[in-house]
């Protein structure tokens, strides 16, 4: 979807008369339900004459312009997009231009780029346009099968080599070429040699604007589909903007700490599919090919199960848990990557740890900390769903600076789940009361724009169950349904001699069994750790604790008693709870967990989500909700 089309002359002509980015503005106003800051607007007023005239004076006038294209599945957004035909081959072609205003750059590390006005290191547009380009081939099959049909731009339209030329001499390709103020001759030549010249081709162009526009895309590749791959041989995932400032810091880093023995603590915060788990596969990746020694962990006994399982890991020797560190010696590592931090806990030890080694028990997370030199915590504050974890970026920080480490924090923007839907951010934050606006009908935040991530309730649970099927058959992709703790989980029976779940989930006619106990093998139902990956785990009922760190293409929620609406506020009921951990926590204690327990459960989804309750004044509110 881009935010305006037209040739480049027309364009131009709007950006000269000053109407262009006052119409952007106002289509984003429409289209992107946070709108975008001054700062934006300033930029597109500033940017896109010149850009643009420089189109023009290459004779390019006639070629379609996309302005601010965002990406398929993604919250990014692309400046421009030229589309046209070769000169020579006739086929379509496309370049995708990033532009930056930028005159100087103060130093440069590796991909990453220090600009004075920027509070932390950005990417080198060079990479930013490449992984643009990358992410559209990885997405479109149709740009996959034809190699040389897109090209991509970095533009710095106001830098002298001289203010610049720390980035300048760096690896350029076919998708990332770098061009400023003394290169522009050569950024016309090139963007002739791509894209014809000849008027006569305006058809053409617009042909390939369409089809461009109408690729269909193939899903965001499911996390757990590619681990395999990405922790042997290759690297699979694309990373962007903020995932590969990321990236790139940690290595930073682990070259640092072989170089100049400094230890460095690395924090990366980012909300429900924001990206931290992709980081987290693909730094193991990277740095397992390089021979370093590596760990990820995590907190989550289904993750890190489901992990090992598809890498063939079975004795752990990559996927640890966080309390596996209690007798490690310090900085025996190069990395250890913690996933879902936020489940970090006060101390490794429990009722099972021997009295020698829980009396000298350090917390939990100084033991990850000591345990490599460059220790990296991936966070989202607002997953904590059970009493006792207490993973925070004040915690992690204090411990790091007490124990003398460097501290890097980066903060991933939007989310790469749930359709790369900013509205579905905005919508589940008024549903929840976790936002700063307030609720907000699904159709009054998306009227006029094209979203294509599903929101919707179901009357009943049999409903419910249909639509989730409906679109799996339909539309392809894997479904679960996942609920609130609020009703037992029993052992498995036996029923004619055969071991068979207990359909403990019962809400009027409907009924089904919770997801498989650890261990209790059941014929035809995976254990709980495989439920959200194994495609035997519809037709059971998963919790918080098999949902979390995992996705699937639709999603189904039951909003059970314990969460419900009265009076228009949220109230939480713990005497609903059956969760043996969260029910002995204090009221506002208890009410944090259970509400962020359901925004788990709603960001499961990567193209659509249904939504029911138990309780009938809260469905009323979830069918408003959804209209």
């Amino acid at each position: 979807m881009a935010l305006v089309r037209r040739s480049a002359q027309q364009l131009l002509s709007e950006a000269v008369a000053g109407r262009l980015h006052l119409e952007l503005a106002e289509k984003a106003r429409v289209s992107f339900e946070s709108g975008v800051g001054a700062s934006e607007i300033r930029s597109w007023e500033k940017s896109l004459p010149v850009f643009l005239a420089d189109v023009v004076d290459a004779g390019l006038g006639h070629v379609e312009v996309l302005l601010e294209h965002k990406l398929p599945h993604n919250p990014k957004r692309v400046d421009v997009i030229l589309c046209g035909t070769h000169p020579k081959q006739g086929t379509p072609s496309y370049a995708v231009v990033e532009l930056k205003q930028w005159s100087t750059v103060d130093e440069t590390d590796g991909d990453l780029v220090v600009i004075p006005q920027y509070s932390q290191p950005v990417l080198h547009p060079a990479d930013q346009v490449r992984g643009y380009c990358e992410y559209l081939i990885d997405s479109t099959p149709a740009l996959a099968e034809r190699p040389g049909a897109l090209h991509g731009f970095a533009y710095l339209h106001n830098a002298r080599e001289s203010g610049v030329w720390r980035i300048s001499n760096y690896k350029l390709d076919q998708h990332g070429q770098l061009y400023t103020l003394d290169t522009r001759t050569q950024l016309i030549d090139k963007l002739k040699a791509v894209l014809d010249p000849d008027p006569g081709s305006r058809a053409a162009a617009r042909t390939a604007a369409e089809e461009f526009l109408s690729f269909k895309h193939a899903p965001s590749k499911p996390l757990l589909d590619r681990v395999a791959v990405e922790v042997g041989d290759r690297e699979l995932f694309v990373l962007l903007d903020e995932q590969q400032v990321a990236f790139s810091l940690v290595k930073q880093a682990v070259e640092r700490a072989r170089t100049a023995r400094q230890q460095t603590v690395v924090v990366i915060l980012g909300g429900p599919g924001s990206g931290k788990s992709v980081i987290a596969l693909s730094l193991l990746g990277e740095l397992a090919r390089q021979g370093r020694r590596v760990y990820h962990a995590t907190g989550s006994s289904a993750f890190t199960k489901t992990l090992r399982k598809l890498v063939k890991d079975r004795n752990g020797a990559i996927f640890k848990y966080f309390n596996s560190f209690m007798d490690a010696e310090a900085q025996s590592l190069d990395m250890i990557v913690c996933d879902e931090a936020h489940r970090i806990r006060e101390t490794s030890a429990n009722r099972f740890t021997r009295r020698a080694v829980r009396d000298k028990a350090r917390r939990q997370v100084n033991e990850l900390i000591d345990v490599a030199r460059v220790p990296v915590f991936l966070l989202d504050e607002h997953q904590v769903v059970r009493p006792g974890e207490m993973g925070s970026l004040s915690e992690i920080t204090a411990a790091a600076e007490a124990l003398g480490c460097r501290v890097d924090v980066v903060r991933l923007s939007g989310q790469y789940r749930c359709g790369g839907s900013e509205f579905f951010d905005t919508w589940g934050a008024g549903l929840l009361g976790t936002g700063v606006r307030q609720p907000a009908t699904w159709s009054s935040l998306v009227a006029g724009s094209d979203e294509k991530f599903l929101v919707r309730s179901a009357d009943s649970l049999e409903e419910l169950e249909q639509w989730l099927l409906e679109r799996r058959d339909e539309l392809g992709g894997t479904a679960r349904i996942a609920a609130g703790y609020c009703w037992p989980w029993s052992d498995p029976v036996i029923r004619d001699g055969v071991k068979v779940l207990v359909s403990d989930v019962k809400i009027g006619s409907w009924q089904r069994p919770w997801n498989a106990k650890p261990e209790k093998r059941v014929a035809d139902a995976p254990e709980s750790h495989y439920w959200a990956s194994d495609p035997r785990g519809f037709g059971q009922v998963g919790c918080v604790y098999t949902a979390q760190g995992f996705e699937y293409d639709w999603a189904g929620v039951i909003f059970g008693p314990d969460f419900v609406r009265r009076d228009g506020s949220w109230v939480s009921q713990a005497k609903h709870s059956h969760d043996p951990a969260v029910k002995r926590a204090d009221g506002m204690h208890f009410h944090s967990l259970i509400r962020n327990t359901y925004k788990v459960l709603l960001t499961r989804g990567m193209r659509g989500v249904c939504v029911y309750s138990t309780d009938p004044e809260t469905q009323d509110y979830l069918r408003e909700m959804t209209r």
